[in-house]
């Protein structure tokens, strides 16, 4: 894709929120904190970072994108939307029987979606298999990205997966960790505490950067350096706010699988239309 500017890619994100709140409202069902908090992460990935031709979805030298925790796929999807994958007007379809666009990715259903994900903590294992097959076939040109959320580290999968990736070395694995530090039932330190995190991951043999995950410029070159290391798998752990751009809703995992009623779309549009009442909106 075309380097854009950082401030161009950030109106793209917020572009993608506002569509994240409207197809939402419109299914009735959905999860709201995550996506709007992965905005800048898949901003970043779709626009800058990944090499990947919406005309040709299966290109064979595409990187691969896998989204682990499925249920925060409209993002996905908005952000596909918005690079060319699909018409917008599609995503008003989100969850309606028959769509493309369901509530987990079928990657069946729609061109350019890599993995069908539904059950958490499977991706890892997934990269690692794609990683595996492309070093056997010399396509050392091609990187495998996952996306994961910071809740379904819970998963025992996910560190059968760490452990593999540190032995092997996969060099071409650059996993996200969206650390929101909510899950659907409560704060992550609550449920199941998951610090030193960091500390974790650096004991399975992997190479460790923090960001502030709603930073896109941070996400691009936490990537750019992740590419640089030769000799392990790289974790990005990337701090996010949930129901980012969204006063109601940011912090609170009670919105972790919930969508906005009408009412509630009105206000959350308008605050990401005038960026919290920072600007005057052209819609006022």
């Amino acid at each position: 894709m075309q380097t854009l500017p950082i401030e161009r890619l950030e109106v793209i994100a917020n572009n993608i929120r506002e569509d994240i709140i409207r197809m939402l409202e419109h299914a009735g069902s959905g999860h709201s904190a995550g996506p709007l908090g992965l905005a800048d992460i898949f901003t970043a990935l779709y626009f800058d970072i990944l090499k990947h031709d919406p005309k040709r979805p299966d290109w064979e030298d595409r990187d691969l994108l896998i989204l682990s925790n499925g249920h925060c796929v409209p993002v996905r999807y908005a952000t596909m939307a918005h690079a060319g994958y699909f018409d917008k007007k599609e995503l008003m379809t989100l969850r309606r029987l028959g769509s493309r666009l369901q509530g987990h990715p079928e990657r069946l259903r729609l061109p350019g979606m890599e993995t069908t994900s539904g059950p958490l903590g499977s991706g890892l294992s997934q990269a690692c298999g794609m990683a595996l097959g492309l070093r056997m076939n010399k396509q050392n040109h091609r990187w495998v990205y996952v996306v994961m959320g910071d809740g379904e580290l819970d998963e025992g999968n996910v560190w059968e997966a760490a452990m593999l990736a540190g032995k092997y070395k996969l060099n071409n694995i650059i996993a996200i960790v969206d650390r929101n530090n909510i899950q659907i039932d409560g704060p992550t330190e609550t449920v199941m505490p998951l610090e030193d995190l960091r500390g974790k991951w650096e004991a399975f043999g992997w190479h460790v950067i923090e960001i502030d995950g709603n930073n896109i410029e941070a996400v691009i070159d936490a990537t750019a350096m992740a590419r640089a290391i030769q000799e392990k798998p790289v974790m990005i752990i990337a701090h996010t706010i949930p129901g980012k751009g969204v006063d109601f809703m940011e912090y609170n995992f009670q919105w972790h699988g919930s969508p906005p009623n009408h009412e509630q779309a009105i206000i959350a549009l308008h605050e990401l239309r005038t960026l919290g009442g920072k600007i005057k909106s052209e819609h006022e």
